[in-house]
């Protein structure tokens, strides 16, 4: 049994006993307090504790009644940092349909009501309110992704900076080590308060216009807040030039007018190193729950990610519907293979490991120590993604270090099994000429995967089928998964195992209407795919595919763009991915007839349709 002492403290009782009286940093999360390198607030409290400096942390405070949980650890030295967890409460708290959901997994015992929506804004608002003399930081997924004006789906309305909405003295974007170490020097060397404005990865407010450089970087100007709510197409033409700059290795500052003050972004950090990423993976995390939620009942997503392992950073695969690269970055921040091996052995020798490491991967499980071959073809570079829409010649995307990492784990004292949980990107292994596919190691890699690290079902995202939705999404063709799937079920009969390749796809994409749905089961009853892991498409601030769904134009291109936008139809677009299921089948049938295709019927159940026509018939 570990001592209390081992968390971070979480009562000023906890303090006292490290012979602390008051606190440098309050940290205040939407979530459970996990000391585990997969929960950010975690993460923030061990690289400042190791810095010397006393943090505290508190969990899931009631903002209901008199606000007693965010004074009982005092006033902080320095300033209070603000997250809502690893999820923008939204996306916690919502379904695509907008429906409150009746579970939380981040919340002990997995219960709902744990936290308030838009808990930035709720959270800071309360702080201001008790200790309005305190700076406070705001930072985590949904401070980042919106930090300027964004779409919010949930209220359907375009939305302010949330340093706006939620009265912020700082705004700490992406993921925030090495920006919160340089936000404490600035607060300890000016206790007076007022917020910095040159640290890197970092948003603020001020009353008075940005000169046309800052830190001697031309400011790109974004389209004001309110030309934004009177124009889409501006809208459009902001979040284009946001995501531009994000794409860049040295990306430009960033300048948005709000009423009579000025939303300016500052520039990211350069990515991480291998001796900075494996630092931060190297502090004395206990990986376990704070023990006051002993009798709470398990955290789920504690569960689910307790014996995993993170091999990186950042996505170069720039979906447009994911937060990954416009948070964590484009470019890949990957740990030593010694960092990771030490961690492996970490779990092993923790109390009730069972021999299996349950993924040992990433934000895609194979980008791992992958980048640019010329440093200075990236410098020029501001492409959303390396994949799309083709692999990028400047890409280096060898497997070997991969595969020697995972020959490796497996030989570590206690582990019997390592599986690969992550998605895997399959538009790198498939479709490349031999010479290219011996270099990289792509065939071996995905035998290597199907034999020896997959637990019966591997993962893959292909999302849809049709050519023009997986452009808006930057995904590539049906034909690439089907070229995967072909050498997915050679390899396994090769080697006589019966492993089960699982897609992903998504329904009311943007672009997506009956038709494309139609197609897509279409294709998929030819083929005999059953789908069981699909989503309907949720729109998330400060994503491509969230921009198109509220504005109906693609910003890259300024063409009009389809878009499911009634309930009515996302649930009719949702059936077509259970095609094979009877009691779907009446209402597919109907909203291809009433779309006016009802060619594709017979495409999809014509076999099925003759046999009840003709019982007699072999059909």
């Amino acid at each position: 049994m570990l001592p209390i002492s081992a968390w971070l403290p979480m009562s000023l009782e906890d303090a006292l006993k490290r012979g602390w009286e008051a606190f440098d940093i309050i940290l205040i999360t939407g979530d459970a307090y996990v000391d585990h390198p997969s929960f950010g607030a975690a993460v923030i409290g061990r690289v400042l504790e190791h810095d010397g400096y006393r943090v505290g942390i508190i969990s899931q405070p009631n903002w209901r009644d008199d606000k007693r949980d965010f004074r009982k650890l005092g006033k902080p030295r320095l300033f209070f940092a603000v997250t809502s967890g690893n999820m923008d409460s939204m996306v916690n708290h919502y379904t695509a349909f907008r429906r409150l959901r009746s579970d939380d997994a981040y919340t002990a015992g997995g219960k709902s009501g744990f936290r308030p929506d838009y808990a930035i804004n709720t959270y800071t608002r309360i702080l201001k309110e008790l200790y309005p003399e305190v700076p406070v930081v705001i930072g985590g997924i949904e401070a980042s992704m919106r930090r300027l004006a964004h779409y919010d789906y949930w209220s359907h309305s375009l939305m302010p900076s949330v340093l706006i909405t939620s009265g912020a003295d700082l705004l700490a974007y992406g993921m925030g080590e090495t920006t919160i170490r340089q936000v404490v020097a600035h607060y300890s060397q000016h206790p007076e308060g007022n917020p910095p404005l040159h640290i890197p990865q970092t948003a603020f407010l001020t009353g008075e216009k940005p000169e046309e450089e800052i830190h001697q970087q031309k400011v790109v100007w974004l389209p004001s807040f309110e030309e934004c709510l009177g124009s889409r197409s501006l809208f459009a033409e902001s979040f284009h030039l946001t995501e531009n700059e994000s794409n860049k290795m040295t990306p430009a500052p960033l300048v948005q007018k709000t009423g009579e003050r000025y939303v300016v972004v500052n520039p990211t950090f350069s990515t991480l190193s291998s001796e900075a990423l494996d630092q931060i993976y190297a502090l004395p995390y206990t990986r376990l729950p704070h023990p006051r939620y002993k009798k709470r009942g398990e955290i789920p997503a504690w569960r689910m990610i307790r014996d995993s392992v993170t091999l990186h950073r950042g996505c170069f695969g720039g979906c447009s519907f994911c937060t990954i690269s416009m948070h964590q970055g484009k470019f890949i921040a990957s740990r030593s293979e010694q960092s990771v091996l030490d961690e492996i052995q970490a779990i092993a020798n923790t109390e009730g490991f069972t021999g299996v490491i349950s993924d040992l991967g990433g934000p895609s499980a194979n980008m791992y120590l992958m980048g640019g071959g010329q440093m200075e073809v990236c410098r020029r570079c501001s492409r959303p993604s390396c994949l799309w829409p083709k692999v990028c010649r400047n890409l280096q995307f060898d497997h070997t270090p991969l595969l020697a990492l995972y020959r490796k784990a497996m030989q570590v004292t206690g582990v019997r099994k390592v599986f690969i949980g992550s998605g895997i990107r399959y538009d790198m292994l498939v479709g490349h000429p031999p010479d290219t596919d011996l270099k990289y190691r792509l065939g071996e890699y995905t035998k290597t995967v199907l034999k020896y690290h997959v637990s019966g079902r591997l993962k893959v995202a292909p999302e849809h089928s049709d050519p023009g939705v997986l452009a808006l999404i930057r995904k590539p063709s049906f034909d690439t998964f089907l070229r995967f799937r072909k050498a997915f079920e050679a390899y396994g009969k090769q080697l006589g195992l019966r492993q089960q390749l699982i897609p992903y796809l998504i329904a009311s994409l943007p672009g997506c209407g009956i038709r494309e749905m139609g197609e897509l089961a279409v294709t998929l009853s030819a083929i005999k795919e059953k789908p069981e892991q699909v989503q309907d498409f949720t729109p998330t601030p400060m994503t491509l595919a969230s921009v198109m769904f509220y504005t109906g134009i693609n910003p890259a291109t300024r063409q009009k763009v389809y878009i499911p936008e009634s309930d009515a139809e996302r649930r009719e677009q949702r059936a077509f991915l259970f095609w094979y299921k009877e009691e779907g089948q009446k209402s597919i049938i109907r909203s291809l007839k009433q779309a006016g295709y009802p060619d594709l019927i017979p495409k999809i159940y014509g076999h099925k349709l003759a046999k009840k026509r003709n019982p007699g018939s072999r059909g």
